[in-house]
C-alpha cells in the first residue's frame, strides 16, 4: 500500500534519447516525463529493449538526454557538469546491477566499504556502517567472505549494502533479480522495499518479472520509449 508522500525526489521531463545503429536511429526514449516522490520505490517495467536501462543511466547521471530535463535530490543534472555528476553519483546515488558488480578479490565487509573509501570515510565510522549494513541485508555472518564463496542471492545483497554505504538519497537498480531465481529474486525486491523504508531512500527499479512489481508502491510501464503509468 502506497504511503502519502509529496516531495519530489526524481523529475523526469520530456526526455529524448536517440542512438545510431549503422545508418538507421534508434529512439531509446521518446519524451519521458514523470516524478518519484522521496521515499517511494517504484518498478519500471517493460520488455527486454523498451530503453529501461537507458532511462535508469540517464537518471543516474551515467548518460545525458538528447534533449529534456533531469533533476535528482533537487539538481539539475544538465547544470551539474563533470564534477558535478561525479560527486552526485558518489555521495547521492546507490547503484545495483543485474550482474552485481562486487569486486572478486575483497571479502563481502571489504566491497560494502568501497564507496565509503573513496569517500575517505574515518575507518572507524566506516566499519560501523558496514557492520550495520551487513546485519540490515541479513549478511552479517558473512563478512569475511569473498564473492565466489556466496550464492547469486548473497552477492546480490552484499551489492545492496554496498549501494546504501554512504547513504545515498536515491537507489537505482537495473534488473537486480535477473540473474536470480524466482524466490530468490522475490526476496531480494522485498529487501529493497525493506530498506526504502529503514534507510528512507527513494528506489527506482527496473524489472520484467510481473510477479514483483506488487512489491512496489507503483509501477511505470516503459514500451517504445514511452510511457505510461498503472
Amino acid at each position: 500500500m502506497s504511503r502519502v508522500i509529496t516531495e519530489t525526489m526524481v523529475r523526469v521531463e520530456d526526455v529524448h534519447r536517440s542512438y545510431s545503429r549503422g545508418a538507421a536511429a534508434v529512439h531509446a526514449l521518446r519524451g519521458v516525463s514523470f516524478e518519484v516522490a522521496r521515499g517511494e520505490l517504484v518498478a519500471l517495467k517493460g520488455r527486454s529493449g523498451s530503453g529501461k536501462t537507458t532511462l535508469l543511466n540517464i537518471v543516474g547521471g551515467l548518460d545525458t538526454p538528447d534533449r529534456g530535463s533531469v533533476t535528482v535530490d533537487g539538481r539539475n543534472l544538465a547544470e551539474l557538469g563533470e564534477n558535478g555528476l561525479l560527486e552526485l553519483r558518489r555521495d547521492r546515488i546507490g547503484f545495483v546491477f543485474q550482474s552485481f558488480g562486487l569486486i572478486p578479490i575483497l571479502t563481502a565487509a571489504e566491497n560494502v566499504g568501497v564507496p565509503m573509501r573513496l569517500r575517505r570515510t574515518d575507518a572507524r565510522e566506516r566499519e560501523e556502517r558496514v557492520e550495520l549494513l551487513l546485519g540490515l541485508v541479513g549478511l552479517a555472518e558473512h563478512a569475511a567472505q569473498r564473492p565466489g564463496e556466496l550464492s547469486g542471492g548473497q552477492q546480490q545483497r552484499v551489492a545492496v549494502a554496498r549501494a546504501l554505504a554512504n547513504r545515498p538519497a536515491l537507489i537505482v537498480a537495473d534488473e537486480p533479480t535477473g540473474q536470480l531465481d524466482a524466490e530468490t529474486g522475490h526476496a531480494v525486491m522485498e529487501l529493497l522495499r525493506a530498506v526504502v523504508r529503514s534507510e528512507n531512500v527513494t528506489a527506482l527499479v527496473a524489472t520484467h518479472d510481473t510477479t514483483l512489481l506488487d512489491l512496489a508502491d507503483r509501477v511505470l510501464e516503459l514500451a517504445d520509449g514511452e510511457i505510461a503509468e498503472h
